[in-house]
C-alpha cells in the first residue's frame, strides 16, 4: 500500500514517526472538525494516540476474530431444523411423481427380473399393440 494515499497533501513524504505523531487531520478525510470532536469524544489529537485507543484495539480484535468463529450449537441446531424442515417439504432424493397423488415413495418397490424383462417390456409393448388396435377400430368406426 503506497502510505501517500491515506494521508493528507501536506503530509506526502513524511516518514513513518512523523505521521504517527502528526495530528488527526493528517490522515485523508479527516478534518479539523473531525479532528476535534475526536479529541473531544476519546482525548486523542494524534494518529498514535487514535491507533493506541483501547475502543479502536477492541474493534479490531472483534472484527479480526469474527472472520475466524464458529457457529454456536444454538445457531447449528437452528440451521439442521431448518435444512430438515426443507427436505420434508421439497424431498431432494425423492423421484418426480408421475402421478399428481404421489408425492413422496417411502418404500422402495420390489425389483423385477431385469434379465428376463425388464422394466416389463413385454407387457408395455402387448398393452401398447392393444391401444393401437384399438384407436384403429374406434377411428373407422367414427367414419363410418
Amino acid at each position: 500500500m503506497n502510505i501517500d494515499t491515506v494521508v493528507d497533501q501536506a503530509y506526502l513524504g513524511k516518514s513513518f514517526r512523523e505521521l504517527a505523531a502528526a495530528p488527526l487531520s493528517a490522515l485523508r478525510g479527516v478534518s479539523a472538525a473531525d479532528a476535534k470532536a475526536l479529541a473531544k469524544a476519546f482525548n486523542v489529537t494524534t494518529v498514535r494516540e487514535l491507533a493506541e485507543l483501547d475502543y479502536v484495539k477492541w474493534a479490531r480484535a472483534i472484527t479480526t476474530l469474527a472472520e475466524c468463529e464458529q457457529p454456536g450449537s444454538g445457531e447449528l441446531a437452528r440451521e439442521t431444523l431448518l435444512d430438515e424442515a426443507v427436505e420434508m417439504t421439497f424431498p431432494a432424493s425423492d423421484p418426480l411423481s408421475v402421478d399428481a397423488g404421489v408425492t413422496r415413495i417411502e418404500v422402495a418397490p420390489d425389483m423385477v427380473d431385469a434379465q428376463g424383462d425388464h422394466q416389463n417390456a413385454g407387457r408395455v409393448e402387448k398393452s401398447t399393440a392393444a391401444g393401437v388396435k384399438g384407436a384403429a377400430r374406434q377411428a373407422g368406426t367414427q367414419r363410418g
